[in-house]
């Protein structure tokens, strides 16, 4: 929603102000000038990554126009099931865990949290730590250098995408002023003809240069930053979990492993301490 509302706002203001100015508004229908910047950063980018890069670029693009899923709901859920897990190991023993963390689409106490379920990426992250707790043979301190090192590999494969679209903003600029000279070019070459054609000539050049920048410092790199942030969001996700099952292996209480996550959230999103007593209660 953020995406689209930005560029409405900054085309309306770019293009208002430009008309308030008694500017022509056919001035500015350039094609040439928006193929030449368009399919020169396009091109570059092919060059600079990887086709896998390329297509994850692209997708997490269209996850802009959906509102963030790591809202203050979605860590209640997350911390209610952080708690009924400790509460079954407390109660039945680790082995009680292996049917639920093998087949968790089948398992009853995950099917009471479909937000987590349905995110496979975190349901693995969880499941995955859970048989090594059930296998015993990792302490906490080896099982907390083994998730910084699984997190460390997300948040570089993660980064890899958002430092692509980065580079393309970075490159846009530089392709406007290559459409600019391009036009000048063509300018040169008719400079025995008429002022009207001359000056209709050098306004496409510029405008190529107008476009560069504006699709950069306006569109591109504001979609590398927003990305930026969904990424952090999503790795302050797996950072609650981490945090919760290391508190609980380390020996606190499950009310008290999931306080430890609880403190890790950002303000906005952290529930208070009764509201999580409250959540995690019910779903006992």
């Amino acid at each position: 929603m953020n995406l689209i509302l930005g560029i409405i706002i900054i085309f309306s203001c770019v293009i208002g102000g430009y008309l308030l100015e008694h500017g022509h508004l056919a001035a500015l229908m350039q094609p040439v000038e928006l193929l030449i910047i368009g399919g020169a950063t396009f091109g570059a980018f092919l060059i600079s990554h990887p086709m896998g890069v390329v297509k994850k670029a692209f997708g997490s693009i269209g996850s802009l126009f959906k509102g963030s899923s790591y809202n203050k709901d979605k860590y209640m859920e997350l911390l209610a099931l952080m708690y009924a897990l400790f509460s079954k190991i407390r109660k039945d023993g680790l082995i009680a865990m292996e049917a639920d963390i093998e087949d968790p689409e089948k398992s009853a106490l995950f099917s009471q949290f479909p937000g987590v379920l349905h995110d496979h990426h975190a349901l693995e992250f969880i499941c995955d730590y859970f048989r090594l707790m059930v296998g015993g043979s990792m302490n906490a301190f080896e099982i907390e250098n083994l998730m910084d090192v699984e997190l460390e590999s997300h948040h570089q494969e993660a980064h890899k995408p958002i430092a692509a679209i980065q580079g393309a903003s970075d490159a846009l600029p530089a392709m406007g002023i290559v459409a600019a000279v391009l036009g000048v070019v063509i300018t040169m070459g008719a400079i025995g003809g008429p002022p009207e054609e001359l000056g209709h000539k050098v306004g496409a050049a510029l405008v190529g240069t107008m476009l560069g920048i504006l699709l950069s410092y306006g569109i591109v790199g504001p979609i590398g930053t927003s990305l930026t942030h969904r990424s952090e969001e999503e790795a302050k996700f797996y950072i609650c979990i981490k945090t919760c099952i290391l508190a609980y292996l380390n020996g606190y209480a499950p009310q008290v492993a999931v306080e430890f996550g609880r403190k890790v959230l950002f303000s906005e999103i952290r529930p208070s301490f009764l509201e999580l007593e409250t959540h995690v209660k019910q779903k006992k």
